[in-house]
Order: C-alpha cells, then structure tokens, then sequence
C-alpha cells in the first residue's frame, strides 16, 4: 500500500515538475518576443538592436531545445521506473553476471551508457546546428568525439574506482555507512579541486602562459592589493571549441590558478579585464568558494542519510517499479533510483538556491568596483552580454528558478548605484 503511494506522489511531483518547466519555458520565450524590437533603455546607446535581437532569437531556440529535451527526459524517467525500464536491466544483466560487486558496477555503468547514447543526437544538434548557427560554434566533428571519448574514459577511470568504495560501504560498514561515504565522496571532491588545474584541465585544453607583459603588470598589482596569491596567470584556448568567453580561477591552496579563455583576451581591453578578474577573486576573498563548499558538503550529508534510510525501504523500489533482489545485493539500485527521484521532488525549491548565488554575485560586483573602476566592469559586462548572446530580457521568475546570476539590468543597475559615477 505504501508503495502505490509513494508511485502515486512521484508521478504527481513529476507532472508538477514537467507542467512548471514547461510554463516556465513558455512564459519566458513569450516575455523574450515582446522586448525583441527594441533595445532596453538603458542599453540602448551600448549594444545594438540586431546584437539584441540575435540575443533573444539564440535564447529562444535553447528554450525551445531544452523544452523538446524535458518532455524526452521525462518519457525516459517513467520509462526507467514506473514502466519497469531499470528492473528489465538488472534481471538482464544478473543473469550474464551473477550477483555480487560485478553486477552492481554492470548496472550503473549500463545505466550510464544508456544516458549517454540518449543525450548523445541531442548534444550533437546543439554543437552543430544551433550553436553553429548562431556563430558560436569553432568545434570539429572529430573534436566533439574525441572529447566524449575521453571524457568517458576519464569518468570510467576515476569514477569506477570511487563507485566501488561506496558501494562496498554501503554493503559492509553497517548503518552508519552514509556517514563513511560522505567522508570519502568529500576527500574525493576536495583532491579532484586540487588536481582539476594541474591534471584534468590539460587533457581538454592548452593552456599556456599568459605573456602579455602589461596586462600581467596590471593583474599582478590587482592580485597585490587584494591579497591573493596564485600559482600562475593562463590562456586557455577556448576558441577551439567555442566563441564564448570567460575567465575563472579554479583549485585551492598553493594550486590556485588564474585562466582567461583567449576569446574574452581578444575581446576585453585591459582595464575591463582587470575588473572582470576582481569579480572573480571577489568571490574568493569574500569566501564565497568556502561558503558554498560548506553548503554542498551539509546537504550532500543530509541526502547520503536520507538514501541511508531510503534504501532498506522495500516501499522505495517497488514503488519505482523495480522488484529488490533477494539474493543480490541492491546497494547500485537505490543509489540510481535515488539520483533520479531527488530532482523530481526538489526543482520547486530552485528559486530558494539561487538566492545565495545573486547576493554572492551583488557582492563580488561590489568588490570589483572597490578594487577597480566600477565603468570598466560595466563595459566588460555589456560586451560579454553582446559576445555571449545573453538575452538582457528574461523572463524574471524564469530567471528566479534557472540563472545563478541576476538579470543584466539589475545587475548593472546595482554595481553603478554602490559607485559614483
């Protein structure tokens, strides 16, 4: 009986889910159209009407993919569970595995694969049509394979490994195994910060030192006056694959490291540069890095304590349409069943995430405006807007539930007003 309610409130979290995003969706490509034919105000004297309207026709064609791509996903997940999907797997590869360790791995790596050839003619259409249409694209065919490939291999080297510690918790370190678990999943995250830079990046990228003697003058005195310290200042070729630009620095203690993709160099003159760094290492500064850390290790706890519990439930899996194995351990079930389920039940609470994430970015725009001049930021937002195709209308409870960022009025509105001009 409580397994036909708990399948009775997943397909009603799941409706509202999928009836909401769609809304969502729908109300934000209309609220795109009705700005199309004129440049907001404030705007209007930096970017131009057709760099407006080539903004709203890239967001809407996304919308509208990411539209097509809900209503598949969706299909798939009652496919998966309530229609029985993942229990044909698992009887299909018991019987070639046996029980144990070998099956369980099997499992999610199949799981995984299945996900992948899905997602696959979808990414594929977004790389080749509709970025590439919009002029984004610098990406070969031979290029995206490779990287999928590698990226792959990649997962499957590192992730396996940590899959079966896990598991091998969850099956031998009694009630308290989420407890463990969390302390090994945490390590993990923290090693894989502190390799990603040195390690990981280089596999996909080329980065190279930056050699532009003034601008490193310029960035090195920023970095003096804000007190942060970096193991070094890097290009990374970002136009082989996208038009997009950005910068960011990743890692933490001596393996901190400042990237500027070369498209934003090309683009940004140096003043603008520097004050795009100063929102970055504001958040660093401000101990943004930290606080959200903190936040993904406490909830990563509550949820591995709530899987704890969900997992010896009989209710949780029959009303996901999957039958527990009695000779079998079902450990790598309840942790796909579990990823799959959470964000039925948690895509309403959206909104109350990005409210940290908009007053981080308030800040760290204030911080940049202390340390630099608050105009160059401005400017280098704009152009990013412009660059990036950034729509500069969204729709604003589509933005409350989708963008960590704040919309680009508001934003602007807020750096300028903290600032004399």
């Amino acid at each position: 009986m409580i397994s036909v309610a708990f399948s009775v409130l997943f397909a009603a979290f799941l409706l509202l889910t999928l009836v909401l995003r769609f809304w969502l969706g729908s109300r934000h490509i209309r609220h795109i159209l009705r700005h199309r034919a004129a440049v907001p105000a404030e705007f209007a004297e930096k970017i131009p009407l057709a760099a407006h309207q080539k903004a709203a026709d890239y967001t809407i064609a996304k919308t509208k993919l990411d539209m097509v791509l809900l209503v598949l996903n969706t299909a798939v997940l009652i496919g998966f569970t309530l229609l029985g999907g993942l229990q044909l797997l698992s009887v299909t590869l018991v019987k070639f595995t046996g029980p144990g360790m070998t099956y369980q791995l099997c499992l999610l790596a199949s799981f995984a694969l299945i996900g992948s050839l899905i997602d696959l003619p979808f990414d594929y259409y977004k790389q080749f049509v509709l970025e590439q249409k919009f002029g984004f694209n610098k990406m070969t065919p031979a290029l995206f394979f490779a990287d999928m490939l590698k990226s792959s291999l990649l997962g499957a080297a590192i992730g396996l490994p940590l899959i079966w510690v896990v598991l091998s918790l969850m099956e031998k370190s009694g009630a308290l195994w989420w407890l463990y678990a969390w302390l090994v999943w945490s390590g993990f995250q923290l090693l894989m910060m502190l390799i990603y830079p040195s390690v990981i990046a280089p596999l996909f990228n080329k980065f190279t030192p930056l050699d532009d003697d003034s601008l490193r003058t310029r960035i090195e005195g920023l970095m003096q006056r804000v007190g942060f310290a970096s193991s070094g200042l890097f290009v990374m070729d970002g136009s082989k694959r996208s038009a997009h630009g950005n910068a960011y620095f990743s890692g933490f203690g001596a393996a901190k490291r400042i990237v500027f993709f070369d498209t934003l160099l090309s683009r940004l003159s140096p003043p603008e540069i520097e004050a795009v760094l100063a929102h970055e290492l504001g958040h660093f500064k401000l101990k943004h890095i930290v606080k959200r850390i903190s936040v993904m290790f406490f909830v990563s706890l509550g949820f591995l304590a709530l899987l704890g519990y969900l997992k010896q439930q009989l209710w949780f899996y029959n009303g996901l349409g999957v039958d527990p194995m009695l000779l079998a351990s079902n450990d790598a079930m309840a942790l796909i069943l579990f990823m799959l389920a959470l964000p039925v039940f948690t895509f309403i609470l959206s909104p109350l995430t990005s409210i940290s994430s908009r007053k981080h970015e308030f800040e760290a725009d204030a911080f940049a405006a202390k340390h630099t001049n608050a105009n160059d930021l401005v400017a280098a937002l704009v152009k990013l807007y412009e660059d990036n195709a950034s729509t500069l209308t969204p729709d604003p409870l589509h933005s409350k539930f989708y963008d960590s960022h704040p919309p680009a009025s508001v934003r602007i509105h807020q750096l300028l007003s903290v600032t004399p001009s």
